[in-house]
């Protein structure tokens, strides 16, 4: 029986892949024989060398920075795609999020960017029987003091899991999602550099530890594989059970 976690042949396209859990996704696909592309928003792939959680060997590069509104438009895909990974996203600290700056800032990341992207790859997907997967977080489901852009955006990104997942599904596009827990990246850093904080967190994970990067690749190396082909509009939670209780 072929390994269903075997992607060799197949074209991946990781949106924010540069960094982070993007990264650790990215490399997931590639680790299993898959072309990777990934984009990031610095002009090459050379200007993320040495950048704690960035790692580009093997993958290929494009610049795309969709904090621009209708930047997407420009990007140059692969001839064909079967998987493509949305893990785009921002935050703003310091109440910055509760001022329309700050709060379309993130929106335009962490939302808008998500459907032009779903936009433009349509067709790809649907001419490969694709799969979508979009990454949320679990601040999709819970209230998040000082930063209301981010849980509202994330809280649509989950929702826009179900909707198009229902729209395209007879198009032969699978969209799922999934939904990070505490994950040390550039974004958290806020958090997991603070030893007092972190423990805090790690003290109400079952699980007792953060996640990882490699730990929501292996969600989305399931989600796109044909162990999934019945899952339809799922977003599924990596959080080691932190929003058990």
């Amino acid at each position: 029986m072929a390994d269903p976690l075997d992607f060799s042949g197949k074209t991946v396209l990781v949106v924010g892949g540069s960094s982070g859990i993007g990264n650790g996704i990215a490399h997931g696909f590639r680790e299993r024989g898959a072309e990777v592309h990934v984009t990031g928003r610095r002009p090459t792939a050379e200007d993320y060398a040495g950048e704690k959680g960035s790692d580009l060997a093997g993958l290929i590069f494009h610049s795309l920075d969709v904090a621009q509104a209708g930047a997407v438009e420009s990007i140059v895909l692969p001839a064909g795609l079967d998987v493509v990974v949305l893990c785009q996203g921002t935050v703003r600290y310091g109440r910055e999020e509760f001022e329309r700056p700050g709060w379309d800032a993130v929106m335009e990341v962490n939302l808008n960017s998500l459907m032009d992207c779903a936009r433009i790859v349509r067709p790809k997907l649907a001419a490969n029987g694709g799969s979508l997967i979009i990454v949320s977080s679990v601040g999709a489901y819970h209230a998040m003091i000082g930063n209301p852009a981010y849980a509202a955006s994330k809280a649509g990104a989950a929702s826009l899991v179900g909707s198009l997942a229902q729209a395209w599904a007879g198009e032969g596009i699978r969209v799922n999602g999934i939904a990070p827990g505490l994950v040390p990246t550039k974004l958290t850093k806020v958090t997991t550099d603070d030893e007092q904080r972190a423990a805090g967190i790690i003290s109400r994970i079952p699980a007792g530890r953060m996640g990882t990067p490699q730990d929501m690749a292996g969600a989305a190396l399931f989600l796109a594989s044909p162990l999934a082909d019945y899952v339809v509009g799922q977003t599924i939670r990596v959080d080691g059970g932190m929003t058990l209780s």
